[in-house]
């Protein structure tokens, strides 16, 4: 029996090469291939004229992205589509989209670029390369910040499905998301009961655009949009408090003035429910392994293992009670009150 696995060295170029082929995928997304050869196999010469790009680089492009099965190039040098190249398309169910465009956005890439400082130092490379934080800095900078908003909302419809089946939100009367950004997980959730209230929490350029996803779900007239810092203060009195991909995104100290606040905001019949990667056991293939890398160079944060939330819940004053696994790559990490 043959063994068909690449050569050591031959693995190991295809992953050395895998920032070319992440690049040629965002400028073809950026041009809107995949939606241009939605409706059928287009020439190089007609995508070229549809976005004022140079002919011949785009066959180029586009011949590289056929060779590894993104697109497809028939007998008449025209490109379609792929069952890889579907989800680059804007209005594809499972659309990857804004997470290519955001692989390829200038700060994203220039952070990663550093990736050896934050190795060394221990500290965000981000920070090193902008003299300021990623949070600062989309603050202030309107496209950054809609690409950060349409990643994190197309995390969202990926996952959403597989969070709400995977735990009984339905239990609940009042649910705070914290930090929830323009709202589609508190929309999925108010969405399995009817007398639902839903309070959307997160920084006013954040919750800005949130109104017309609340909107689209039906569920605008039983949630509270309110805007803050959950480093100062949140609603009081709900029956859930949910952090999405927020613990992950700071160190052991602010996480636990997170979830103070938290702790403070919630009645003792009140749960927190933490929605993350859970770091698997050594050599296992994790993505939230390759995520923790992520937010040594882009923040303070970090994944953590179990034991490793159990730890940092103690210390705000809760008891960790479950962890629920979902069809994702992210866990509903429980805890209560102590």
């Amino acid at each position: 029996m043959s063994n068909t696995s690449p050569a050591p060295a031959a693995a190991l170029m295809q992953m050395i090469n895998g920032f070319r082929v992440s690049q040629m995928i965002c400028v073809a997304t950026n041009l809107g291939l995949a939606d241009l050869v939605a409706d059928g196999p287009k020439s190089s010469a007609e995508l070229a004229e549809c976005n004022g790009v140079h002919t011949s680089s785009l066959y180029r492009l586009l011949r590289a992205l056929s060779s590894l099965g993104i697109f497809v190039e028939d007998g008449q040098g025209r490109f379609g589509l792929t069952r890889l190249a579907e989800p680059l398309r804007s209005d594809a169910p499972d659309s990857v989209r804004a997470n290519a465009l955001f692989a390829g956005e200038l700060s994203h890439r220039d952070a990663w670029a550093a990736l050896e400082y934050s190795v060394a130092t221990g500290q965000p490379a981000f920070d090193h390369v902008f003299g300021t934080s990623n949070w600062e800095y989309r603050a202030t900078r309107p496209q950054a910040n809609a690409i950060f908003n349409d990643v994190m909302t197309s995390n969202s419809r990926r996952d959403i499905p597989g969070l709400v089946a995977a735990y009984g939100f339905s239990a609940f009367n009042t649910v705070v998301d914290v930090g929830g950004g323009q709202g589609a997980l508190i929309a999925a959730i108010l969405r399995t009961k009817a007398t639902m209230r839903g309070i959307l929490f997160d920084q006013p350029h954040v919750v800005a655009d949130a109104i017309p996803v609340l909107a689209a779900a039906g569920v605008a007239d039983r949630c509270e949009i309110v805007s803050g810092s959950f480093f100062e203060t949140l609603p009081a009195g709900a029956d859930a408090y949910v952090l999405r991909h927020i613990i992950h995104d700071w160190d052991d100290e602010e996480c636990v003035a997170i979830l103070g606040r938290c702790h403070s905001a919630m009645p003792d019949h009140g749960k927190l429910l933490i929605i993350d990667g859970v770091i698997q056991p050594a050599n296992r293939p994790d993505p939230a392994k390759l995520s923790d890398i992520n937010m040594l160079v882009m923040q303070s944060g970090r994944e953590r293992t179990e034991s490793e939330f159990k730890a940092l819940l103690a210390r705000a004053g809760f008891t960790l009670t479950t962890v629920y696994a979902t069809a994702g790559p992210n866990s509903i990490i429980e805890g209560v009150r102590a």
